[in-house]
């Protein structure tokens, strides 16, 4: 009989991969990164329960690091597989897979430089070279296209509306489908579509990031138009702290549409992330994969663009960037504030009280960004403590993850119950408040999966 063990995103947000073991084949659905607190990070260091060289196949629900960045040490360590995505999941691995693998890099060195680690000599998770080598393994595959990944196991990737080229993966074997959700996009929202309607599985397994709670309100960008307003007050800057790939475009999005209905003034808007300006372009180029129904009549590109938009391609003009004291908006990666160009612009802005720090997305224990939406009065910051003293905000309107309410709606359109649904992709207390919306309103049996847990197929 076939199992399945959590070997990620279980009792915890972060790095997402289920282990699918038939007997004959393994399967690995998603390879993320741990991230956050240092002992979720410690366990991208320790060995897999499996040897890399064992796992017959990979597939990916989604680009984002804690679902992808652990690809490049696997195949380091020996697996050599192909790796199944769609061609949008593809697209954005080019750019955060060796990004990652720099910054992996980068930071061996400075440990190196400075003693901070009681390894000598400091080595990188992975290196440039086996992101390079990763991103050779992948595989594209379409949307709602059956094919077969090893002998008696059958794929299926499904829109879920949560990033360019997400997906639900569904699995077929021994007569049963295992659904697995991935991250769950939500509904109405600009850029993207909504998830798309699943009708059944025998099993399933969903996310649970915000399962204890809902979302604000869309209003049409009047918080956002507030906070723009009140930065402009102020004559300061707007930093917004931002994941390259996904958010960025909604942020641009809302920032296009308040500037045409003169809700805000036109101000110069930074994009102060290569990454990001790559991602806007393979979004402009898979715009059938979008949100079919924009609020704004232009496509492609154009419709990624503020009226005094800049990308900020080199390091000197990120610098110089620094230096102006201009009232301006800067897009800058990452969204955590866990690493980045973003440093650098927090670093001289958090200390004024002039500057605005918006955050519009989830914030992790125990990363710098979480720190600051919970009201932190200083910062550690390249090896020192950083006054704050900057407005901070925080819009929830822009996460990309879905609520309780559109969990619990999305859950409404299986025509029957799973035999078992798992919840994984959580904190504890979004995960058992989750756990007893769903046992209470659908009477499902529901369980939160355990790390290292295995279970029977």
């Amino acid at each position: 009989m076939s199992s399945l063990t959590f070997l990620g995103a279980a009792g915890t947000v972060t790095g997402s991969k289920h282990l699918v073991d038939t007997g004959a084949h393994r399967v690995l659905i998603d390879c993320g990164l741990f991230q956050g607190e240092k002992e979720l990070r410690e366990r991208n260091w320790q060995p897999l329960p499996v040897a890399p060289h064992s796992i017959d196949a990979v597939l990916l629900t989604h680009a984002h690091l804690d679902h992808c960045g652990y690809l490049p040490r696997l195949v380091a360590q020996g697996f050599r597989g192909r790796v199944f995505c769609t061609a949008g999941t593809r697209d954005l691995c080019t750019l955060v897979l060796p990004d990652s693998a720099h910054i992996q890099e980068e930071d061996a060195q400075l440990a190196n430089r400075h003693g901070h680690s009681k390894h000598h000599p400091a080595l990188p998770l992975y290196t440039v070279n086996d992101a390079q080598r990763a991103l050779t393994q992948l595989q594209p595959c379409g949307y709602n296209r059956p094919l077969p990944i090893v002998p008696g196991v059958e794929a299926e990737f499904i829109n879920a509306g949560h990033l360019l080229g997400s997906s639900y993966v569904r699995l077929t074997l021994e007569g049963k489908t295992i659904l697995f959700g991935g991250d769950l996009g939500r509904y109405g929202r600009p850029v993207l579509p909504d998830p798309t309607p699943v009708e059944a599985a025998d099993v399933l397994l969903v996310e649970s990031t915000y399962g204890d709670r809902v979302h604000e309100k869309d209003d049409g960008g009047a918080r956002l138009a507030d906070i723009v307003n009140a930065a402009v007050a102020r004559g300061g800057k707007l930093i917004i702290p931002a994941f390259a790939i996904g958010r960025v475009e909604e942020v641009i999005y809302w920032l296009k549409r308040l500037e045409e209905e003169k809700r805000i003034p036109v101000l110069p808007v930074y994009v102060d992330s290569p990454m990001a300006a790559a991602g806007l372009a393979f979004y402009a180029h898979r715009a059938d994969e979008l949100d079919p129904q924009p609020q704004t009549s232009e496509r492609g590109l154009w419709s990624f663009c503020t009226t005094r938009m800049t990308t900020v391609t080199s390091a000197q003009e990120s610098k110089d960037l620094q230096a102006s004291r201009h009232p301006s908006i800067i897009i800058a990666s990452s969204g955590m504030a866990t690493g980045g160009r973003v440093l650098d612009h927090l670093e001289i802005g958090l200390p004024d009280p002039k500057t605005t720090v918006m955050f519009v997305g989830y914030q992790a224990a125990a990363t710098r960004g979480r720190s600051l939406v919970d009201g932190a009065k200083t910062l550690r910051m390249h090896g020192h403590e950083v006054a704050v003293a900057a407005h901070i905000e925080r819009l929830d309107s822009m996460s990309a993850h879905a609520d309780a309410a559109e969990i619990m709606r999305w859950l409404s359109g299986f025509s029957r119950p799973p035999s078992m649904t798992y919840l994984v992709h959580g904190e504890r207390d979004p995960l058992e408040a989750l756990q007893k919306r769903i046992a209470s309103e659908r009477q499902w049996p529901v369980h939160i999966a355990g790390y290292l847990e295995r279970v029977q197929l």
